[in-house]
C-alpha cells in the first residue's frame, strides 16, 4: 500500500458489521474511501434485543436515522435507564443526572451528610431521569431540564430489525455488500499484513485496510485474549421473549435470583429477556426454568451460549483492525455490546490512517480502546463485587470473584467519602457510580469536609427546591406510551 488506504474491507455480521460500514462510509466517502462489506452468517435469533446506552442517538443522528422511523421500523422503545430487583428495596441506574449543585457544590456530599441527620428521601428520588422512568413518563428536554442537568435516553431494539434498518441504510450510501458462509485469509508472511481474502465462491477481495467485525469468532484478528474470567462467573447466557407488555416501562429491569440474574427489555414488538448464570449451579434446563420463575413471563425462542469476558491483546494488528466483541468480549450485564462497538467506531475514525505508514495510529488505538473497555467492564465488575443478593453459590462467587485493582481502587476510594476516583476513558459518569455504590448497600465513612460550611437551612431549602422541580417536569411529560403512539401516528400524517 502506497498513501493513505482508500480500500475498506469490512468482514462481520449483525450490528458490528452494519454500524461499522455504515459510519466509516458516510465518514469518509468524501476522502475518497471505497467500503466492501462482507456479511458472514447472523448469530441472532427472534428473541435478540439490542439494548443502547445514551451516545448511541448522536450515532444515529450523524447516520441520517430518523429516530421516529427507526423505532416504527423496529418496534423499538426508549429507555431512561435500569431498575436493579433484588432482596432489599429496589434502585434505578438512570441516564441522567443526580440532584444539582449545593452553594456551588457537587449534590452527592450534601444528600450524604443529610441521610446521616435523617433525611429520608433516596438518591434517585433526585433524579429527574429516574423519577420520570418510574412514573412511567418519557422525558423531553427543554430549557429548563437542560439548566437541570444531564438527562438522556437510550433504546431496546428488536435485533434482527435493527439489523435490517442498518443494512438498508447501507444500501443506500452505495456500500458494496458480498455474502460468504466462511472466509480464506491471505496474509504476507514477514508482516502478517492480509492482502486479500477469499469469499466461498472463490471471490478474491483485496484491500488496504481491514476490519473484524465478526463477533467473539474473530476470523481476521489475532486470537491471543487476555481473559477475564477471574472477576466474571457468568459463563452462559440464556436469551428468550415473551408477549409486549399492556403499557411498555421506559427502563430495562434487573431481577436477582438465587441462580443469577434475568434482564427484560420491554419494546413494542415484546419483551426480550436475558438471563446469566453459571454452569457450575445449573444445567440448561434448569436455567430456562429459573428465568421463567424469575421474570414471571412465559418465554419462547429460547437459546443459550457461552460467555468468555475477555480482551485482545492488541486490537489493532498489521492493518486489521477489531470492532465490538472482534476485539473485547463483555460480560452480558448492563447491555454494553452496541456500546463497545460504537467505541471502536469513533476512535478508528479519529485515527483513520493518512498515510501508508501506520505504527502510531495503530498503537493509540490500541491503548484508548483497552482504557475504554476495561473501564466498561470495571463497572459491571463493582456491581459483582459489591453484591448484596444474598448467599447463594453463584452471588457469593461473584460477590468473592477478583476483582481488578481499579475497581478495588474505587470501591476503597468510596467507601472512605464517597468520592468516586477519577480515570480517563471513563463511560459511566461519577454520580452513577454512586447511584450504583449507594443502591447495593454501601454507606461511605465521611464526605468532604469543606460542606460543612453550609448551614443546614441552606442544604433543607435546596433539596425542597430540587424534589419540587422534579415533581412538576415529571408530571408536564406525556407517558411513554403516548409518545410511542404519536411516533407511529406520524408515519400515517
Amino acid at each position: 500500500m502506497s498513501g493513505a488506504p482508500t480500500r475498506l474491507v469490512i468482514v462481520g455480521r449483525d450490528a458490528a458489521l452494519w454500524l461499522s460500514a455504515t459510519v466509516l462510509r458516510r465518514a469518509l466517502a468524501q476522502a475518497g474511501v471505497s467500503v466492501v462489506a462482507v456479511e458472514l452468517p447472523t448469530e441472532l435469533t427472534p428473541a435478540s434485543a439490542y439494548a443502547s446506552l445514551p451516545p448511541l442517538e448522536a450515532l444515529h443522528n450523524k447516520l441520517g436515522l430518523d429516530e421516529a422511523a427507526l423505532l416504527r421500523a423496529t418496534g423499538g422503545s426508549f429507555s431512561l435507564g435500569q431498575n436493579i430487583v433484588g432482596p432489599s428495596r429496589p434502585f434505578f441506574l438512570a441516564h441522567g443526572s443526580y440532584g444539582a449543585p449545593i452553594d456551588g457544590g457537587g449534590f452527592f456530599p450534601f444528600w450524604l451528610k443529610a441521610r446521616q441527620f435523617g433525611l429520608e428521601a433516596a438518591f434517585e428520588d433526585f433524579c429527574l431521569t429516574a423519577m420520570a422512568a418510574r412514573q412511567g413518563r418519557m422525558l423531553l428536554p427543554d430549557e429548563e431540564t437542560e439548566l437541570f442537568g444531564r438527562t438522556d435516553y437510550g433504546y431496546h431494539l428488536p435485533a434482527l430489525a435493527y439489523v435490517a434498518t442498518l443494512k438498508a441504510r447501507a444500501s443506500k450510501l452505495g456500500i458494496r455488500v458480498r455474502h460468504s458462509r466462511a472466509i480464506d485469509v491471505e496474509r504476507q508472511a514477514e508482516s502478517g499484513a492480509i492482502g486479500a481474502i477469499r469469499l466461498d465462491d472463490g471471490t478474491r477481495i483485496e484491500g488496504d485496510l481491514f476490519v473484524d467485525a465478526s463477533g467473539a469468532e474473530a476470523v481476521l484478528t489475532d486470537q491471543s485474549v487476555d481473559s477475564w474470567r477471574s472477576a466474571f462467573v457468568t459463563d452462559r447466557r440464556l436469551t428468550a421473549r415473551a408477549a409486549p407488555f399492556a403499557s411498555v416501562p421506559a427502563y430495562a429491569e434487573i431481577r436477582a435470583g438465587s441462580s443469577g440474574w434475568a434482564a427484560l427489555h420491554a419494546t413494542q414488538a415484546g419483551t426480550y429477556v436475558t438471563h446469566a448464570f453459571a454452569s457450575r449451579d445449573q444445567d440448561d434446563e434448569a436455567a430456562f426454568a429459573a428465568a421463567e420463575a424469575l421474570t414471571c413471563l412465559k418465554l419462547s425462542d429460547a437459546s443459550i451460549s457461552s460467555v468468555e469476558p475477555g480482551i485482545r491483546n492488541q486490537a489493532w494488528t498489521a492493518n486489521c483492525v477489531a470492532i465490538g466483541a472482534s476485539a473485547c468480549v463483555f460480560d452480558p450485564l448492563f447491555d454494553v455490546e452496541l456500546h463497545a462497538i460504537q467505541l471502536g467506531i469513533v476512535h478508528l475514525l479519529s485515527l483513520f490512517p493518512v498515510a501508508s505508514t501506520v505504527a502510531a495510529e495503530r498503537t493509540e488505538y490500541n491503548r484508548i480502546t483497552r482504557s475504554a473497555f476495561e473501564r466498561v467492564r470495571d463497572f459491571q465488575s463493582a456491581f459483582y463485587a459489591v453484591n448484596r443478593f444474598g448467599s447463594s453459590g453463584f452471588w457469593s462467587a461473584a460477590h468473592n470473584a477478583t476483582a481488578p485493582a481499579s475497581v478495588a481502587h474505587k470501591i476503597a476510594t468510596f467507601r472512605a467519602r464517597g468520592d468516586i476516583a477519577p480515570m480517563e476513558d471513563e463511560s459511566f459518569a461519577p454520580d452513577l457510580w454512586q447511584a450504583l455504590f449507594i443502591g447495593l448497600g454501601e454507606v461511605p465513612e465521611s464526605w468532604p469536609p469543606a460542606i460543612d460550611r453550609t448551614p443546614p437551612e441552606r442544604m433543607k431549602e435546596d433539596f425542597r427546591r430540587i424534589l419540587s422541580f422534579i415533581k412538576r417536569k415529571v408530571l408536564e411529560q406525556p407517558t411513554h406510551d403516548v409518545y410511542l403512539r404519536s411516533l407511529c401516528r406520524s408515519e400515517a400524517a
